[in-house]
């Protein structure tokens, strides 16, 4: 896929990360990680409020192959994707918050709308 980020890491690597990183977002609502997973995460994560909201068996199974809870995939069918439901897209927003003090990697926070 074009244009998708590697984040410095093998691929097995880094879908599992992205899919924590996509469950954890579903259940607190608010992440703070770099910009570029930030901007990976909300890609993903409104894939996945998208599919939530036609409510069927088959998009509630294509959800909980890809998040990592039960719960989680839950609160998104029944809380969060019926808040969405006159929306066409854009679910989160990113914050960019400046520069970490460890390695200067450009930091955000990446929180549902």
């Amino acid at each position: 896929m074009p244009g998708r980020r590697k984040l410095g890491r093998a691929t097995d690597v880094r879908k599992a990360m992205l899919r924590a990183m996509v469950t954890y977002l579903l259940e607190n609502g608010k992440i703070e990680t770099t910009v570029s997973r930030a901007k990976e995460v909300r890609s993903m994560a409104e894939i996945m409020i998208t599919k939530a909201k036609t409510n069927t068996l088959h998009s509630k199974r294509q959800v909980l192959a890809y998040v990592t809870k039960e719960d989680v995939t839950k609160k998104l069918f029944d809380e969060i994707a019926p808040k969405y439901s006159d929306r066409s897209g854009g679910y989160t927003r990113i914050y960019k918050l400046g520069p970490r003090r460890g390695d200067a990697a450009e930091m955000a926070i990446i929180e549902l709308v």
